[in-house]
């Protein structure tokens, strides 16, 4: 008999992964369903229905909205009684760990989708962490640093915590139409742009940008026709970004807020750069893991997952943290010497596979059978 699970998501319009994960579990093993709560109707509510798989949305834009949230949660959760509540981001935890609680649900999970970030950044949210952390069952670290901040910095104990590391479905970031890169490069102007430089990343403090722009900034004597380009170029740390890249000339630089061709983006890119400041700033880190599979020679700092896949000059050319020199260098090796760009590739490719969609499933679904 299948185990009924329904996840709980909040403040998510589209993400690839619970599309994988709705589309690719065993329907023999897992019978999953989704509510979802967002401010409004989102993609993965209309990806869903499209595919007739279960899923209720509850309008939850805040905390103004969630005692109505809770009732309607509540009376969901009474009817539908699934054996598991899988939690996704903080005002699914809020709301689902309790009420699956007092809806009598002996199996809540959650997913811990960050890593250090409350404690350095938001220290009121710790509070949540760790009440989230008592109410749940079981808790999904996506990464050991992950888990190390769990176990060392908010006291859990090690039983309670399983370690599975995000999945990916690798033909979407391997097969990429010619005409998507065509599209691109005639959306981005870049037909004379030589070398492309790679950067995927929220214009936020510990991703470390402020630190890829000026050595991007040196890089231009020894390449003055390169490009870098910054997708996902929006958030908190945008104003000191922007001040960086004034310093730019204007055509050698494209900001790029949302594109929905993000995966065909990668195949752009000569070079992929991506610095966190520290290494348990990244809870996971899946550009990693996509750069990898899409064929990108990476230039990183060791943050989140990182920790245990790269290898410097194997993998990865591995810099400093918070170091522009370092970063230049390492863009500078990797673009002129052609055998080490294709060992990078090459390695990184092989390291990839260990992090597939039917890996991570197969794991989430040995999880929800053993509760």
């Amino acid at each position: 008999m299948s185990k009924k699970v329904t996840y709980i998501i909040s403040d998510i319009d589209r993400a690839l992964a619970f599309e994988w994960i709705a589309t690719h579990v065993d329907l023999q093993r897992i019978s999953l369903s989704f509510i979802l709560l967002n401010p409004k109707d989102s993609a993965l509510s209309r990806f869903l229905l499209d595919r007739k798989i279960p899923v209720q949305t509850i309008q939850c834009r805040g905390k103004k909205d969630w005692i109505s949230a809770f009732l309607k949660l509540y009376v969901t959760l009474n009817k539908s009684k699934p054996d598991i509540i899988h939690c996704h981001l903080q005002q699914a935890c809020v709301l689902g760990l309790f009420t699956a609680k007092l809806a009598g649900i002996k199996t809540r999970i959650y997913t811990r989708h960050h890593s250090s970030l409350h404690h350095v950044y938001f220290p009121k949210g710790v509070y949540w962490d760790k009440w989230f952390n008592k109410i749940a069952t079981r808790i999904i670290a996506i990464s050991q640093p992950v888990k190390n901040i769990l176990t060392e910095w908010e006291n859990v104990s090690e039983e309670k915590i399983v370690l599975i590391p995000h999945g990916f479905l690798f033909e979407t970031f391997k097969k990429v139409d010619n005409s998507a890169i065509v599209t691109l490069k005639q959306k981005y102007e870049l037909a004379n742009a030589q070398p492309i430089v790679g950067v995927i990343s929220r214009f936020t403090e510990w991703k470390g940008v402020q630190f890829i722009i000026p050595a991007f900034q040196k890089l231009l004597t020894d390449f003055p026709n390169a490009v870098l380009m910054l997708f996902n170029a929006n958030g908190d740390y945008e104003k000191e970004i922007k001040a960086l890249l004034a310093k730019l000339p204007e055509k050698r630089f494209r900001t790029i807020s949302f594109d929905p061709m993000i995966a065909s983006a990668y195949h752009l890119f000569n070079i992929f750069v991506h610095t966190p400041i520290d290494e348990h700033s990244e809870a996971f880190g899946q550009v990693y893991i996509e750069a990898m599979v899409a064929g990108v020679p990476m230039i990183a700092t060791k943050s989140g997952i990182a920790n245990d896949i790269l290898v410097h000059q194997h993998n990865a050319w591995v810099v400093d943290y918070k170091n522009s020199d370092s970063i230049y260098c390492g863009m500078k090796e990797v673009l002129t010497n052609n055998t080490l760009r294709q060992q990078l590739i090459d390695n990184g490719k092989i390291t990839a596979e260990d992090y597939s969609l039917d890996k991570m499933i197969e794991a989430l679904t040995k999880l929800y059978e053993s509760n």
